[in-house]
């Protein structure tokens, strides 16, 4: 433990929220608080926490209970460093702003606030030579957000493929090692506290678009919010599709993907932002995350092939990153300085999904007679998609006999996958599109 340092300058630290992530960074103030201070040069002296409801006991919070508070707009007025953990939009964006606005740096987790108006903040910020740090609105303790934005900043990065949700790796990772169905991991997701009762945020992939909206931003120096990014959950995904995956020797994963697009010349035209599941082949990095973790694979052109890999939520691992923000902003005021502000200078178009470059995975239910595959070979080669690998297993006996189907293809643009799936469908020698999905990473 470091030495007293009651003889240090001090810091008015503010929280806003005491929930699950709030707990834990009241805590590690108070506990860690003489080890802090010596990492930052001052001590950071916790003025009071913002809650809907003070009066409520608090046993597990080691802090005096004064300190709780209802009057959040007050608090945030007379601080230096505001912490937001509270969520949601409003009433976080107004208290976000008013804290600035008075001179505070802000340290927020907050990813569907800065997804949908990040900008707003960060020019309020800037206009108050203010820090706005969050790194924990991305991977909970994985540090990707300060790469992605110092680190990399010289570089060019390529591409990003992201598992930024843990509630749906656990999912898609369970049914592959177990066989188990959707709804019957989902349930298992719950009752170990990986899913909340409702899932819809995570399984639907809200929570991972607005991560994948940050991330991109970050990345290609180009404003993009969650509307922007083209969104598919998990919920579709069954045991076949996991067993479809596992003959190929690939997994299915919840992936945020963030790409530049580029033109003839190669002069970058626009960027690509998308979630949803996809086949990924074991010999991946992605495909060895397990259970609830999160990784985030960046492609840069100087830097190579790199991941970041860790607890990607939970209330102690989020501290961690709210924590590490802290501190960064602390030695930025006692300095008399910020850190890097928004970077979207390039200020690229997201394009629409069809531009995405990807490959596919379709299983066809078809007749089992000759012509067949020239026929369905002929739809493809109709809309420009290179086969890559095909695999026939025949069902049943005799004139009726029928044949599964399965085709992986090369990359092309999904507006013309999907429009070869559609023209699959109307073949006649073609029973049924039993399913597709898009394959990544190879």
């Amino acid at each position: 433990m470091a030495s007293s340092t009651t003889d240090q300058p001090a810091l008015k630290v503010a929280m806003l929220g005491c929930g699950v992530v709030g707990s834990s960074v009241a805590t590690m103030l108070v506990e860690n608080a003489d080890d802090l201070a010596a990492r930052v040069g001052a001590r950071l002296d916790l003025i009071g926490i913002a809650v809907r409801r003070p009066e409520r006991p608090r046993p597990d919070v080691p802090v005096d209970p004064a300190l709780f508070t209802a009057d959040a707009d007050t608090l945030v007025r007379s601080a230096d460093i505001v912490i937001e953990v509270v969520g949601g939009i409003d009433p976080a964006r107004e208290l976000i702003l008013t804290a600035i606005e008075h001179g505070a740096s802000v340290v927020t987790a907050n990813k569907a606030l800065l997804a949908e108006d990040g900008p707003t903040l960060y020019a309020a910020a800037a206009d108050r030579d203010v820090d706005l740090y969050y790194e924990a609105a991305v991977a909970g303790a994985i540090p990707i957000v300060r790469p992605m934005r110092e680190s990399l900043v010289g570089d060019d990065v390529q591409r990003v493929l992201g598992i930024v949700n843990g509630t749906t790796n656990f999912v898609l990772d369970k049914m592959d090692s177990t066989g188990a169905g959707f709804a019957e991991t989902v349930e298992q997701a719950q009752a170990l506290g990986y899913a909340e009762a409702d899932p819809t945020a995570d399984v639907e992939g809200f929570d991972a678009a607005a991560k994948a909206a940050i991330l991109a931003s970050l990345a290609f120096h180009t404003r993009v919010s969650s509307a922007d990014v083209h969104r598919e959950g998990i919920t579709e995904v069954t045991a076949a599709d996991v067993q479809a995956a596992r003959e190929m020797d690939a997994v299915v994963k919840l992936l945020a993907i963030c790409e530049v697009v580029r033109d003839e010349a190669g002069t970058p035209s626009g960027v690509s932002v998308r979630v949803h599941p996809a086949m990924v082949p074991r010999s991946h990095p992605l495909a060895s995350v397990r259970d609830a973790y999160n990784a985030v694979f960046v492609e840069a052109t100087a830097a190579g092939e790199l991941m970041f890999y860790g607890k990607g939520a939970g209330g102690d691992p989020t501290s961690s990153a709210v924590l590490g923000d802290v501190v960064a902003v602390a030695r930025h005021r006692l300095a008399g300085g910020h850190g890097p502000s928004e970077s979207a200078y390039a200020d690229l178009p997201v394009v629409d999904m069809g531009r995405a470059m990807t490959r596919y995975h379709i299983s066809l239910a078809v007749a089992d007679r000759p012509g067949v595959l020239a026929q369905v070979a002929s739809a493809f080669a109709e809309h420009q998609v290179s086969i890559e690998t095909v695999r026939q297993r025949v069902l049943g006996d005799g004139d009726d006999s029928r044949a599964s189907l399965v085709i992986v293809t090369h990359l092309a643009s999904d507006a013309a996958l999907a429009a070869t799936v559609q023209a699959l469908s109307g073949l006649d020698t073609v029973d049924e599109v039993v399913s597709w999905m898009r394959v990544e990473g190879a």
